[in-house]
């Protein structure tokens, strides 16, 4: 499934709603500067949601972080003037989000989550399991829990947005909690397949940036209790910022507690550059120029108690890996049973 955030949706969207339609949430796609602003000219919002400025398509606004920042604060100049604009107070970029430039004529009001740093709405006691995460966050000066049945902390950001878009709207906190826990994700979005003897694949082959990437792995170690095995296939839309990105990523694999890195494509090899250069033992990153070479390479790692996390672009079809890996899970662990 592709994400409905083009301008051809948005007209679509627009078309669709009616004077009884209370609300209409709706992503904004940027794949390069102009694209919100062009939206907004659609759909103007009242409430705005930048949940971080990452790496996402950050080769099509010049390599840096502030071209991000300059392409996405687009909604908070051509949103309603008056409306709310939300922002994660952990992220620095997003923290510049309230001044000028990238404010325009925008008079509302800024709203804030985080869970580092103080803000409006901040996340306590999170505490993540195979089946989602707990946390608690303030409302109105009472402490509510919440659980969101979802892999990766960084979901919990996305959870503090729907809290607080939802507190701004009115809605009680009963039924706030009640819409997070029935809440149920997108395929393929760090989706936890299980196979018998304790094989597991996270697959989060939707897409791929350096931020999402580092996001997975932190979910695979918060989850993993044996072997932990990442797959990470090449980023695109990465520009200048390709092998800086992919290194980065290899760097950070160093720092956590992952024991093998398989490494797929042209740009990913800077992933196993990164991490051998930062200290990762060269004996166990393999990198791969090939899909049946990673598979082959894969299955020397499929025993009991390990845990796959598969990662790529979606142009290099990673779920194949996932499909193949959930197959002859399935089929090894039935021979040893013989």
């Amino acid at each position: 499934m592709f994400n409905k955030n083009f301008l051809g949706n948005t007209r679509a969207h627009a078309r669709r709603i009616r004077k009884e339609h209370q609300a209409a949430v709706l992503e904004f796609g940027m794949l390069r500067r102009g694209h919100i602003m062009r939206h907004c000219q659609i759909i103007k919002p009242s409430y705005g949601v930048i949940t971080n400025i990452g790496t996402a398509h950050i080769g099509n606004v010049g390599g840096t972080k502030q071209g991000i920042a300059l392409a996405k604060s687009e909604l908070i100049r051509h949103m309603q003037p008056n409306g709310k604009v939300f922002l994660n107070m952990d992220c620095a970029y997003s923290r510049m989000l309230c001044k000028q430039p990238y404010t325009g004529k925008f008079s509302g009001a800024f709203i804030t989550v985080g869970l580092q740093q103080e803000a409006d709405y901040r996340a306590t006691n999170f505490c993540q399991t195979e089946e989602g995460i707990s946390f608690s966050c303030e409302l109105k000066g009472e402490e509510h829990s919440f659980f969101i049945p979802v892999l990766g902390e960084h979901n919990i950001y996305n959870a503090l947005f729907a809290i607080a878009v939802a507190d701004s709207l009115g809605l009680k906190p009963a039924v706030i909690q009640e819409g997070l826990r029935c809440f149920r994700p997108q395929k393929k979005r760090l989706t936890h397949y299980r196979t018998v003897r304790n094989v597991h694949i996270l697959d989060d082959s939707y897409s791929s940036n350096p931020n999402a990437a580092k996001a997975a792995i932190d979910a695979l170690c918060q989850v993993a209790r044996g072997t932990k095995v990442a797959v990470l296939a090449s980023m695109l839309e990465m520009g200048n910022y390709e092998q800086k990105g992919h290194e980065d990523v290899g760097r950070y694999l160093s720092q956590k507690q992952v024991d093998y890195v398989y490494t797929l494509g042209k740009s990913a090899r800077y992933i196993a550059r990164g991490a051998i250069q930062a200290g990762f033992p060269p004996e166990r990153v393999v990198h791969c120029i090939s899909k049946r070479q990673l598979h082959r390479m894969l299955m020397k790692r499929l025993k009991p108690n390990t845990y796959f996390l598969v990662k790529g672009s979606r142009k290099l079809r990673m779920g194949e890996t996932v499909l193949f890996l959930y197959r002859e899970a399935t089929k090894s662990i039935a021979k040893q049973a013989l």
